[in-house]
C-alpha cells in the first residue's frame, strides 16, 4: 500500500508543475470517471472481449450482444 501511495504521491508532484491549480479539475476528473469505468468494466472485460471476436464478423448488432454479455 505504500508503494501505491508514493506513486500516486509522485504522479501529483509531475501534475503540480505542468498545471495552475486551478487547472487540477479539468485533468483529475476526467481520469477518475476513466478510471472509475475501468473498475467498473473489469469483472466482464474478457467475457466481452471472447464474444466480440466471436461475432465481429457475422453481421450481428454488436450493441445489443456485448451489453448482453456484460451484464
Amino acid at each position: 500500500m505504500a508503494k501505491l501511495a508514493d506513486l500516486i504521491w509522485k504522479n501529483a508532484e509531475l501534475l503540480r508543475g505542468a498545471f495552475k491549480e486551478n487547472e487540477y479539475r479539468k485533468v483529475i476528473l476526467p481520469f477518475t470517471i476513466l478510471r472509475r469505468l475501468d473498475c467498473v468494466l473489469a469483472p466482464t472485460r474478457e467475457a466481452v472481449r471472447t464474444k466480440h471476436e466471436a461475432i465481429k464478423d457475422k453481421g450481428y448488432d454488436l450493441d445489443k450482444f456485448l451489453t448482453r454479455t456484460s451484464g
